[in-house]
């Protein structure tokens, strides 16, 4: 049965949980860097599903991997050994430098994986270090302990009591230094903060953390759920500030839509864990495993990587060319296709400006426009991409149309 976009929206109002506060419009496909709406109306994505669809929409090698992986075998469960899992750690692992790799359905239980496996790590010692230190500015995630280390207060709040012994700080080398010392279990941290405004941190911050978590022996817990998996033209953006985690967590576009999260595990923490410590049904299953040894291999073997690089360099010139056009544009800030531009203003109507003029697009932190396309973007469509945002930039600054 056809749906009508209003038939969609009124059924879920009375059946669906309104916990998201969408946009109106619906849309029924895409192909590549494009969406469509009900309605047959085209819009370029740059949010690619809040970084999730790495290799765009309707993608062929990853459109058949998922089918012939589901006409074989979908799960057994972990009781059992399948053939990818393995085959995915091997990957995970050989880019990362951390030797352990346990799998789950999304980066918030990434997350929870990481900070579960810090504790058990110095209950193992004998030791009772449970201090977290989080960042200013993070978000981490909406589950119990995810949303524990996440800064702001609108998101925890009504949830509490959350998680005790965690403190938040700036990102400044020197507070770091002061602030881990032989209480701290972990300092968890996003190299790129998201939800915060895409926020890179500073290698020189990297290194303070680095010689914090060495002095005291805490560990370092690495988000890297949105700007990993290849997002900004490295595997892992801590890597490229110089960041020595121990745990790292990621998601999102590591399935290029498929839901599968990955803690990795130093082999120094994975020898404090036993079987019994974490469990998941569906984590590892095949499909998702599939899935990602799909996007890993486009990234690695089909160079990917480098395409995010090139695009990247190409994306933050088009981003500066925008703002010394614009003085509302107070700053560009990202790496390779994760980019935010900060406004003088609050960002929130770009969002449905950006839709009439064809552009998906995201809002976050209040003034930031945050930008997450598709891995395989193009330099041409990123700017047809960017064209339809400066118009819809336009309107809401009342500039109009350009002459």
């Amino acid at each position: 049965m056809t749906m009508v976009a209003d038939d969609i929206r009124v059924l879920e109002s009375r059946h669906v949980l309104q916990t998201y506060r969408r946009q109106p419009v619906t849309f029924v496909r895409g192909k590549g860097v494009r969406l469509y709406d009900a309605e047959g109306r085209e819009y370029i994505d740059l949010l690619s599903g809040i970084g999730v669809t790495s290799l765009g929409h309707a993608h062929e090698g990853l459109t058949r991997a998922i089918r012939e992986q589901a006409e074989t075998l979908l799960h057994t469960s972990n009781l059992f050994y399948h053939p990818l899992q393995g085959q995915l750690a091997e990957r995970l692992t050989a880019l990362s430098g951390l030797e352990r790799a346990g799998f789950c359905n999304s980066g918030a239980e990434a997350v929870e994986a990481c900070l579960k496996f810090a504790r058990r790590y110095w209950h193992t010692l004998g030791e009772t270090r449970t201090e977290i230190i989080a960042l200013e500015e993070s978000f981490h995630g909406r589950t119990m302990g995810a949303l524990s280390v996440t800064s702001d207060e609108h998101y925890r709040t009504p949830f509490e009591p959350l998680l005790s012994g965690v403190r938040w700080i700036s990102a400044r080398p020197s507070e770091v230094l002061q602030a881990v010392t032989r209480n701290t279990a972990a300092i968890i941290l996003e190299p790129i903060q998201g939800e915060g405004g895409i926020r890179p941190l500073t290698p020189a911050f990297a290194a303070a953390v680095n010689e914090a978590c060495e002095r005291t022996g805490a560990l370092l817990i690495a988000d890297e759920v949105q700007s990993g998996s290849g997002r900004t033209g490295y595997p892992f953006y801590s890597a490229a500030i110089g960041l020595r985690p121990h745990l790292m967590s990621l998601g999102k576009a590591l399935g290029g839509g498929v839901p599968v999260g990955a803690a990795l595990i130093s082999s120094e923490v994975a020898a404090k864990i036993s079987a019994g410590d974490h469990g998941t049904t569906y984590g590892g299953n095949l499909l998702a495993c599939r899935a990602a040894i799909c996007v890993l291999e486009e990234l690695v073997g089909g160079g990917l990587l480098t395409h995010v690089g090139r695009v990247g360099q190409h994306f933050e010139r088009r981003l500066q060319e925008m703002a010394a056009r614009h003085p509302e544009i107070r700053e560009v800030r990202g790496a390779g296709v994760m980019r935010g531009i900060e406004l003088n203003m609050d960002a929130a109507a770009i969002v449905p400006a950006g839709l009439k003029h064809g552009v998906v697009v995201n809002r976050t932190a209040e003034n930031v426009i945050r930008l997450l396309p598709p891995f395989v973007i193009t330099e041409a469509e990123l700017d047809e991409g960017l064209s339809r945002l400066e118009a819809a930039l336009r309107d809401i600054t009342g500039k109009g149309s350009p002459e």
